[in-house]
């Protein structure tokens, strides 16, 4: 079970992918960039990402997302934290990032670093590479390119793969989800209406399902209703795994990956061997993180602005 310590080694480098780097000529990115040049940056981000998740233990969760829809797109460059302008409507207003929070954590500990190195950030707990410049460009447009959560594996492998991202990737970053929670509109569709012969997506457990509908009757509802994606939703562990084996993935998305058999078996493996399933998270967050390096890019002073 891993403890909050390594909730925030998970974490801290997804933050820090999303904070301001030095210029360079060229997108030359170096897994040791910052450890000379501002050797606290480590503790700031771990700090902050702890202090916030203890008034919200929802912000672990919700900046793996961010980072993952801020990589996604255009790759690394924070174009997620840009906010829409008069002529310019942004990546985070797009449909799929309306649900995004969190934001707040990266502008506080964008502030303490730039108070501590100016137009600086860095330090990896596993081998991220460093030395990103930040894009200019953020349309909500292109949110659509993102996975959504009634996507089978097919589809899935083709959007990863356009990423440079394979089968193992795929299932090791859907791992992420061991922290995530979803709103009823993401999954409702499984448990009423299905399709004209099945009223419940017939893949999930029949007891889960009845559980989410209920969560999901009341048309009035609260707009935070809905359901975490595993039962352990505060600690970073396989129980995704052992959930989706049991038919009782949240997603259309990650039950599709128990049921076709090009993915069946990492999801066994995963939930078999936690460790495995850190180590692949934690390779493939790498892959991730490097996705679309830009060289024509800036350092932005604040987050949400181009300079």
């Amino acid at each position: 079970m891993a403890t909050f310590s390594q909730l925030n080694t998970i974490l801290s480098p997804a933050v820090l992918i999303l904070f301001i780097t030095l210029p360079l000529s060229k997108a030359v990115l170096d897994a040791h960039f910052y450890d000379q040049k501002c050797p606290q940056a480590e503790r700031i981000i771990s700090e902050t990402v702890r202090n916030a998740s203890i008034y919200d233990p929802k912000v672990p969760a919700r900046i793996l997302r961010m980072f993952f829809h801020d990589c996604f797109l255009r790759g690394c460059d924070a174009s997620v934290l840009l906010d829409s302008t008069q002529g310019n409507k942004a990546e985070k207003d797009g449909p799929p990032n309306i649900s995004l929070r969190a934001f707040y954590v990266v502008d506080d500990a964008k502030a303490k670093l730039e108070m501590a190195c100016p137009n600086i950030s860095g330090g990896p707990y596993w081998n991220v590479l460093k030395g990103r410049k930040d894009g200019r460009v953020s349309k909500a447009n292109e949110t659509i390119n993102l996975p959504a959560p009634s996507f089978n594996v097919t589809q899935l492998s083709q959007s990863f793969a356009r990423r440079g991202l394979g089968l193992k990737d795929l299932v090791a970053l859907s791992g992420g989800h061991t922290l995530g929670f979803s709103h009823c509109s993401s999954f409702e569709a499984r448990v009423g209406n299905f399709s004209a012969l099945h009223e419940v997506d017939p893949n999930i457990n029949i007891e889960f399902a009845e559980k989410l509908r209920k969560k999901c009757l009341d048309p009035k509802r609260d707009h935070n209703t809905g359901e975490f994606l595993d039962s352990t939703s505060s600690t970073f562990d396989n129980d995704y795994y052992q959930r989706v084996m049991a038919g009782k993935g949240v997603f259309g998305s990650d039950q599709t990956l128990y049921g076709d058999f090009r993915t069946r078996w990492i999801v066994e493996s995963f939930a078999k061997d936690e460790k495995l399933f850190f180590r692949e998270f934690a390779a493939s967050m790498v892959k991730l993180g490097n996705v679309g390096v830009i060289e024509d890019g800036e350092v932005r002073v604040k987050c949400r602005v181009v300079n």
